[in-house]
């Protein structure tokens, strides 16, 4: 698209803007307002896409194909294990994907397009375990994953450039060893009850890899308590702890990421009558 052209389209995407205002501020053309805003909004985003958009991606040496279909084999076999009122499940899984959907960003500009990458292979394996109610008042659980993310070049469809991973297996940024959950709750008397869970991570992969970010873990807490079939109160607390870690530095939905710290939240309820 010239640069004239892209021009128009703002000016002409512009007067759209203005008038789905004045539609929207009255009720009898309010539907004439949505479709001028919509309209707009369209010739806007193809204008970016096919103009500025287009130029920078070329300045940084991409080049752009049809996206291609993802097709996916996956195995997984699994066991389930009752014992005494506990419950012990189990599984491994292995999944192949050829014309892997994932994404890249244009230099440096935060601006992310679609791409499906050749081949992707995730594997590992899970255990999960419950437990009976103990004492008619307290259940406990507990989850374990191992997997491996990875993913192999060469980029097959969408924004296309140069592979800086080389041509064998290398992992994906969501790739995370380990991860353990566990919690429990119990019930109180009165009315109430309360509930623990620890989460914790072994470390996303470091930007492109293959090392990992540190491991991290982190500590929940909630309190609760019903007032008759309607009303309930609830006190949590996120992260007591206050642990501060890296979760992410690769370009997933915008590149480093860290948790959150302590969080406090207090709630009301009401239940209505249907």
């Amino acid at each position: 698209m010239s640069a004239t052209l892209a021009t128009a389209s703002y000016i002409g995407a512009t007067i759209l803007f203005i008038l789905s205002l004045g539609g929207l501020s009255n009720p009898e053309s309010s539907r004439r307002g949505n479709l001028y805003g919509m309209i707009g909004m369209t010739i806007a985003v193809l204008a970016t896409v096919s103009g500025p958009l287009l130029v920078l991606a070329v300045q940084q040496g991409f080049g752009f194909l049809p996206l291609k279909g993802e097709r996916d084999e996956q195995y997984e076999v699994g066991l389930a294990i009752p014992l005494y009122g506990w419950v012990i499940d189990s599984s491994l899984f292995r999944t192949h994907a050829h014309n892997f959907f994932d994404h890249a960003v244009i230099g440096n500009s935060n601006i992310f397009r679609p791409l499906t990458i050749d081949t992707a292979r995730i594997r590992g394996g899970e255990v999960t375990v419950r437990s009976p109610r103990v004492l008619r008042r307290a259940q406990f659980h507990l989850a374990y994953s191992h997997q491996f993310a990875e993913g192999r070049c060469p980029v097959t469809g969408g924004l296309i450039g140069s592979c800086p991973l080389g041509e064998g297996f290398f992992f994906l940024d969501h790739d995370q060893r380990n991860t353990l959950s566990a919690g429990f709750e119990v019930q109180l008397p009165w009315q109430s009850w309360a509930s623990a869970s620890l989460a914790y991570g072994s470390g996303m992969l470091d930007g492109d890899g293959p090392g990992h970010l540190s491991p991290h873990a982190t500590v929940d807490l909630a309190l609760g308590k019903s007032f008759g079939e309607r009303w309930s109160v609830q006190f949590s607390a996120l992260n007591i702890g206050d642990h501060r870690y890296l979760l992410d530095r690769s370009n997933t939905f915008g590149g480093t990421h860290f948790n959150y710290p302590r969080q406090l939240a207090f709630q009301v309820r009401y239940r209505f009558h249907y």
